[in-house]
């Protein structure tokens, strides 16, 4: 049991706190909640302007589309057109959990959620916390990670109130996610079923309830979250690597391996960060590892490459895109006052 009395990480919010949320989400604030995969930074779906500030608070690119969560797949038809019978069966078997569903578009819905594209992305989140909020405020939230934009997305209530401090009117404190990485998301508006985004619901899950393998897209098609070359980076940069035992060796110095194993011979002069060997548990951990790292002054980080099979995609995925090009400009901003902070 945790420190609020439940298992797995998870925290209570008092009632109070959920309908002040809904509140503050009904008078066009934000609010960050928790979900199982990430914390959200949440704004009436419905409201354009406070959607709007969501973009501000995240220095968010305005053709970068927001995901709606819902409280129950009996929403969807408030957001979205055309529903094909498979959204159903997938939120009948997925929902609440960690999968986004790319549909056509509902004439209800903003232009500032979806970029101005004609398709929408909706999830219904498996947290206590979050469903609770959803149900007391009975509208869809548009909600992206609750960080600065490109940076690591946050999964304990600490992570949001650093990284965004006072623009959040709200932060609903439902402990550690139990996830840790964002959710899979599948895009429907077309033809044929396409994997936007690796999650904890794996292709062959999937296929299980779609009856083919979702074709994998890198590129092209709606635009959705968390696709961009360069995104979930630390302040340090990250640098992928085959052999972390030998790599160290020849890395500057200071910096920091994080690995799958622990060092295999001599003294090592620098930290190593043995990873849980379960794709689960090494995604649960990854994000708050990397935030950590942020504070210790270390010139790279040194990660090992996760083995090549599906259960590790989704954390190969968020690896291969912060490790591209520079860290987050508001993260490396923030670095040295969060290292301070610490003290």
């Amino acid at each position: 049991m945790n420190a609020g009395g439940l298992p797995g990480g998870r925290r209570h919010v008092p009632e109070s706190e959920i309908a002040r949320a809904a509140r503050i989400l009904d008078g066009g604030g934000l609010v960050a909640f928790p979900t199982e995969t990430v914390y959200g930074l949440g704004a009436d779906a419905h409201n354009a302007a406070a959607v709007a500030g969501v973009f501000a608070a995240k220095g968010r690119p305005a053709d970068h589309p927001l995901i709606i969560h819902i409280h129950d797949a009996d929403q969807m038809p408030r957001y979205a057109r055309d529903i094909p019978p498979v959204a159903w069966r997938l939120a009948e078997h997925f929902w609440p959990g960690p999968l986004t569903l790319i549909l056509p578009r509902g004439p209800g819905v903003p232009d500032a959620v979806t970029g101005g594209q004609d398709t929408v992305g909706l999830r219904v989140p498996a947290h206590p916390v979050a469903l609770a909020l959803l149900k007391a405020f009975g509208r869809g939230v548009a909600a992206p990670s609750a960080n600065p934009f490109g940076g690591v997305s946050p999964t304990t209530a600490a992570h949001v109130a650093f990284g965004l401090g006072q623009a959040v009117d709200a932060i609903l404190d439902g402990g550690a996610c139990a996830v840790g990485l964002e959710s899979t998301i599948l895009d429907l508006s077309g033809p044929v079923p396409r994997l936007l985004r690796p999650g904890a619901v794996a292709p062959r899950a999937l296929a299980a309830i779609i009856g083919q393998t979702p074709a994998f897209a890198a590129s092209g098609g709606p635009r959705a979250p968390g696709r961009l070359p360069s995104h979930y980076a630390p302040a340090t940069p990250v640098r992928l690597v085959t052999d972390a035992d030998r790599e160290w060796r020849q890395g500057p110095r200071p910096l920091v391996v994080i690995a799958l194993h622990p060092p295999a011979r001599g003294p090592v002069r620098c930290r190593w960060l043995v990873m849980p060997r379960a794709a689960g548990a090494y995604g649960r951990a990854l994000y708050a590892r990397l935030r950590a790292i942020d504070h210790w002054g270390c010139r790279v980080v040194l990660v090992e490459r996760p083995p090549a099979t599906e259960a590790w995609d989704a954390v190969r995925d968020r690896l291969e895109r912060a490790a591209r090009g520079e860290a987050a400009p508001e993260a490396a901003g923030r670095k040295e006052s969060g290292a301070a902070r610490q003290k």
